[in-house]
């Protein structure tokens, strides 16, 4: 999917057990990717359950991949920007997941007053062009990009569970959404398994239920910005999720570009910053760790501090040599433990 956000996160629980008798929740780990990352599970539970679980999650992911992806053609997102092309502002009929995911979108960019915009889509095909010649997009098609993008230029009808998108070559992108949502809906499988001990990651996105047995929580590592050592925080039944750009960055000109979009000037986001957020859910905090990290911090801290249950940490500096501004919402001191010994 578009936006593959960086992996800033590390997941620290205990050693491997050993498989015991059947019944016994022993620590299980599986892998499979999907949506253009690695997904992770990591489950308490007799092998069995275990190994039957992880494979219904992988292909509940797998089955949103094919709902939300904008790199496939056939996939249900692309369908409706293509069935919009030849009837712009035709209301759409599409299922409970896209509608799902589009209605928290418009929520997300409504309070972040469009920081995050799923309707980036035009941008994104520029700026994939842009990483690869490393030139910046012609002012012409940068403009004319910019005008399909507007989150208010899709209205979602609840009722009718239907989606009218208003002009013609519009695109949505929901690289910065759909992986926190599909690690909720792969805990959701494992709990109707009978698995409520369990953690899901996805690139730089992490959901978990209740923690390892004898155990808080699940210990999260939130590597840092600069040279300072880095945060852990102890999370149980919530998601956490961060956004960067220490890896995935183009240098133009002499000037060091996200690969994180804005949607007001359409171009990359300039100079180093990494964005964290905890949220009840990962749908939540996929798609506010991008607010978080377009918005000016104090907007940021305010936006997340308003809120429930969430919280952030924002890290800011102007050049590699130059020292790291820190930014922290008031719950987020709660969240943090001591490093796994």
């Amino acid at each position: 999917m578009a936006g593959l956000w960086i992996i800033l996160l590390a997941v620290s629980v205990s050693p491997f057990t050993p498989a015991g008798a059947a019944d016994e929740p022993n620590r299980h780990e599986f892998e499979s990717v999907h949506m253009g990352t690695k997904f992770r599970i990591v489950v308490y539970a007799d092998k069995a359950t275990a190994g039957k679980a992880a494979k219904a999650a992988f292909a509940r992911v797998a089955a949103l991949e094919n709902v939300m992806s904008d790199y496939k053609r056939d996939s249900e997102l692309m369908k409706l920007c293509t069935q919009n092309d030849r009837q712009p502002g035709r209301p759409i009929k599409v299922s409970e997941d896209l509608f799902r995911v589009l209605s928290r979108a418009e929520k997300i960019s409504t309070l972040s007053d469009g920081a995050f915009d799923v309707t980036v889509g035009p941008l994104s095909a520029l700026w994939r062009i842009t990483r690869r010649t490393q030139e910046l997009p012609d002012a012409k098609e940068l403009a004319e990009a910019r005008e399909l993008v507007g989150y208010r230029k899709v209205v979602l009808d609840p009722k009718a569970k239907s989606v009218a998108v208003k002009r013609k070559g519009m695109r949505l992108d929901l690289g910065g959404i759909a992986k926190g949502d599909a690690a909720d809906q792969a805990l959701i499988v494992l709990k109707s398994f009978g698995v409520d001990r369990a953690l899901v990651a996805a690139s730089g996105d992490i959901a978990v239920s209740d923690p390892p047995p004898g155990k808080g929580g699940w210990t999260v590592e939130i590597a840092p910005l600069g040279k300072e050592k880095p945060k852990y925080v102890l999370l149980a039944n919530a998601a956490v999720s961060t956004s960067g750009d220490l890896f995935q960055y183009v240098e133009i000109k002499g000037v060091r570009y996200s690969h994180v979009l804005d949607p007001k000037t359409g171009l990359g986001q300039t100079g180093w910053r990494s964005a964290t957020v905890i949220a009840k859910r990962g749908i939540e905090a996929d798609s506010l760790t991008k607010a978080a990290l377009l918005l000016p911090p104090d907007r940021a801290v305010k936006l997340i501090d308003a809120i429930y249950g969430a919280a952030t940490f924002v890290a800011v500096k102007e050049t590699e040599e130059s020292k790291v501004t820190t930014f922290a919402s008031k719950r987020f001191h709660a969240y943090l433990t001591d490093p796994p010994k």
